[in-house]
């Protein structure tokens, strides 16, 4: 098995996911291979797919988009990324080739982590994550507490 591969079904594995959605050759090998294992609901979409406003019915546990990105403009992915989280998908994989038109800052910008560099015979892919639990650490500040202060209400004049 090659890289790309081997760290996608290991994120399938460790999000067991009940529902997931899949882009691209790679992407819809892994999510098939799952759900010969497991109960899961699967929706597969084609890159030219990808370009068109999703209409997702519920919530995404993991999404894995493979050979999507790279064929899409960087605005046209963003928007794609951007609708995925939009419908609460918990969990979304990306892996693309190393030479994409794609930066670390624009995955940074949406949240997403890099997480491997992975090789595949003579290429390499960059493997980047999103997950809804963990993309927003806890701040001590950014709570009701600090912002809301309700018990001043009515009581001073800003």
């Amino acid at each position: 098995m090659n890289e790309p591969y081997q760290a996608l079904a290991a994120i399938t594995e460790n999000c067991a996911p009940v529902t997931l959605l899949s882009f691209g050759r790679l992407g819809h090998t892994v999510a098939e291979r799952w759900s010969e294992q497991h109960q899961c609901v699967i929706t597969t979409l084609t890159p030219t797919e990808a370009k068109n406003e999703l209409t997702l019915t519920h919530p995404q546990d993991l999404a894995l988009i493979t050979d999507t990105l790279e064929h899409l403009s960087v605005t046209q992915g963003q928007r794609l990324l951007g609708q995925l989280r939009n419908y609460g998908t918990r969990q979304i994989a990306v892996v693309l080739p190393e030479n994409s038109a794609w930066t670390l800052t624009d995955f940074i910008a949406l949240g997403f982590r890099r997480e491997a560099v992975l090789q595949q015979t003579d290429r390499k892919f960059l493997l980047y994550t999103y997950n809804i639990e963990s993309y927003n650490h806890k701040r001590t500040w950014n709570n009701p507490r600090f912002w809301a202060n309700p018990e001043r209400w009515g009581k001073h004049r800003w």
